[in-house]
């Protein structure tokens, strides 16, 4: 009798997660939140707690060095670990870096990724404290942790959110997939004949938001200012939708949005539609625009309400209430994450 072989693609990533979690066991009470959130908490005594997050970027998977300059790369896989610091409203202080290369990059190759790390770390106040360098037979690996600082008390979770909070987002959405297609479009012109020079001058701003994401830790430090502590948090890196599933997972919620609320950019818009992609279903299901999700108490509403930068986008519902789209026409829609399939 054969061994029973389940596919990844049969569960999906976060299936393969929830598997694996299955067998965790935790044996120390400072661990405060293990796997299930952006970051573990852990406990370091006087109500202070370390944040620590890790993430794996894969050459062929997570970017194209077709189009994807090495310092930009180096920034993208600093920010993307500070955005998740971000999303437990902590303070990012260190990070490692280890990569995995092949004799086909040089050591100036390997600088200027460097030169973007550093550049991120400068910008996020960030110490690098160490890493590890090895050689890979499947192209540039890069994997970054980062660790941060909090109170006790100011840790956001997924599970926070409660029956009439307000929905916020910070910037707009859909840029990072919309920039994603028109480098790929541009590659492909380049693959054919490689005397045509890419056409990316009108594209500025969606090709910045793949190639070069900013955590949004202003957001952090101004919700700070504010005295607001939101009830739940995530940062965005597999879509709208598939955050907000996550949230109502763990705070055990329904949500209901708002078409007519959701940010998008001109830019993002015109070049979704000039490349025959509809600009609501990439700002819900695009990902990688690492700007954040988070729920608020009503009370809260009046200090964030004139801030140019934070969307109300939706108010939480009880669970049994579903997840639901109103679109502009006033039609509820229930929600689908079809975010980023890892497998």
């Amino acid at each position: 009798m054969s061994e029973k072989r389940t596919e990844i693609s049969e569960i999906g990533e976060f299936g393969l997660i929830d598997r694996l979690n299955e067998k965790i066991v935790i044996k120390h009470d400072t661990t405060l939140k293990g796997v299930g959130d952006d970051a573990a908490v852990i406990a370091c005594g006087e109500g202070k707690v370390k944040v620590i997050t890790t993430d794996l970027l894969m050459e062929g998977v997570h970017f194209d060095l077709a189009y994807a300059p090495l310092a930009h790369l180096g920034f993208k896989s600093v920010a993307v670990n500070v955005s998740d610091v971000a999303a437990m409203n902590a303070i990012p202080k260190h990070i490692t870096v280890s990569i995995g290369i092949s004799n086909r990059f040089s050591v100036e190759a390997v600088e200027a990724l460097y030169a973007g790390i550093n550049a991120a770390a400068e910008h996020y106040n960030v110490d690098v404290v160490g890493g590890d360098t090895t050689t890979s037979r499947a192209g540039l690996a890069i994997s970054i942790t980062a660790i941060g600082e909090a109170m006790e008390d100011q840790v956001v979770y997924r599970s926070g959110a409660k029956e009439n909070d307000i929905i916020c987002v910070t910037g707009d959405l859909g840029g990072a997939v919309v920039g994603l297609q028109v480098l790929e479009r541009e590659k492909q012109v380049f693959l054919a004949n490689p005397d045509m020079k890419p056409d990316l001058e009108r594209y500025t701003l969606v090709t910045a938001r793949q190639l070069k994401p900013d955590a949004r830790m202003d957001i952090i430090h101004e919700l700070r200012d504010l005295e607001v502590v939101p009830t739940s948090m995530m940062d965005i890196s597999d879509g709208l939708a598939s955050e907000l599933f996550h949230i109502c997972k763990a705070s055990k919620v329904g949500v209901t949005i708002y078409e007519d609320k959701l940010p998008i950019d001109q830019q993002t818009y015109n070049t979704a539609v000039e490349l025959n992609l509809d600009p609501i279903t990439c700002v819900l299901n695009g990902g990688e625009d690492y700007e954040l999700l988070f729920t608020i108490k009503q009370v809260d509403f009046q200090k964030l309400e004139k801030h140019p930068d934070i969307h109300f986008i939706g108010h939480v519902t009880k669970e049994k209430d579903g997840k639901f789209l109103v679109t502009k026409s006033q039609t509820a829609v229930a929600l689908k994450a079809q975010g980023w399939k890892h497998f």
